[in-house]
């Protein structure tokens, strides 16, 4: 089942923006950012508990997904950082359907696998992690059995 609840947009324009023609258009159009292809993430507000979208960078594995937690090198995690580790089930669109995934952080051998193709996916992650302290949290998505509403 698809997350339930009120939406709220993002207040940042290009974020509102973005997710609006993503959705849309099912994918086709909205689908990249800086040249690189994109997915729209929802999440559960971690204070809020309203529904929240954010366009993400696509980086996909064998039908797993990551979100990298970059906020462009940034000294704070993004937002969405702490809606994914207070609520981890998420619903993930690349293209026209959304599904429901699990979050959650990876840490060790694995996060290194994922970092790789992350910045084989978005190379500035590695500019973004040489800005930083903090290393940049890695969350993979996998899908669950659920299936969302159309």
């Amino acid at each position: 089942m698809a997350l339930e609840g009120d939406y709220e947009p993002s207040p940042s324009d290009w974020v509102r923006e973005q997710v609006e023609k993503y959705e849309a258009t099912g994918g086709r159009e909205g689908n990249t950012i800086l040249d690189r292809p994109i997915v729209v993430i929802t999440s559960r507000g971690a204070r809020s508990g309203k529904l929240r979208k954010n366009p993400v960078m696509r980086v996909e594995h064998e039908g797993a997904y990551a979100a990298i937690a970059s906020k462009g090198g940034a000294p704070e995690h993004p937002e969405w950082f702490h809606n994914f580790s207070a609520y981890p089930e998420v619903d993930l669109q690349d293209g026209p359907d959304p599904h429901t995934y699990a979050a959650r952080v990876i840490e060790g051998e694995e996060r290194a696998s994922w970092w790789t193709r992350a910045v084989a996916a978005y190379p500035p992650y590695a500019d973004y992690q040489e800005k930083t302290d903090r290393e940049i949290p890695v969350f993979v998505l996998e899908r669950t059995s659920a299936v969302p509403e159309s």
